[in-house]
């Protein structure tokens, strides 16, 4: 990104603004906040052109080998932005490295991903670091307050109920018992 003269000056009396504050006239303002919208404009159009490259090195990609010097072109130029190669850019270059300047490219993808990967490992790591509490101290009394210094009981531990053995499930639900059948009516006759 390059700023113009005149945008070097309002960054200039902003910068001094911030060190040394002092009241802002109101077009030293206006000047400020068409600065920063300008650099807004600037960080979007950045990113819009940065998915055009990387949705254009997807398409050629998916089209290799056909498309093997426009694909190495476009890799070099997302390199030269900070593009980290993914995945699909090793595998493609792995393919293509019969082509010499294919060959020199996936030496230095592979390069650029193993310190992008060591990169995240090492922000998941301080932030696991960070993250992590802390050991828990002891609480210690400090002397003073309303007891002074006299010794205080420790408390003693209030007594455990008498634990009572867990019944069995045949103990809380007995089996059922089958009702037994009605004598047959000719036996009641008889009797």
């Amino acid at each position: 990104m390059a700023f113009s003269a005149d945008e070097l000056r309002v960054l200039r009396r902003a910068l001094a603004t911030a060190l040394h504050p002092a009241p802002l006239h109101d077009e030293d303002v206006q000047d400020c906040l068409r600065l920063a919208e300008s650099v807004d404009d600037a960080v979007r159009e950045a990113g819009r052109l940065r998915a055009f490259l990387l949705d254009d090195l997807a398409r050629y990609r998916e089209a290799l080998p056909g498309s093997l010097p426009g694909y190495l072109e476009l890799l070099q130029d997302a390199l030269a932005a900070g593009y980290d190669p993914a995945a699909d850019d090793l595998a493609a270059l792995r393919a293509l490295r019969g082509n010499p300047r294919a060959a020199v490219l996936l030496e230095r993808c592979q390069v650029l991903a193993e310190r992008s990967v060591r990169a995240r490992l090492a922000r998941v790591c301080q932030a696991s670091v960070t993250t992590a509490p802390a050991p828990r101290t002891r609480l210690l009394a400090l002397p003073g307050g309303r007891a002074g210094d006299e010794p205080k009981p420790r408390p003693t531990p209030p007594p455990t109920p008498a634990e009572r053995p867990v019944p069995k499930p045949s103990e809380v639900f007995p089996p059922r018992r089958r009702p037994v059948p009605p004598p047959p009516p000719e036996e009641r006759v008889a009797g």
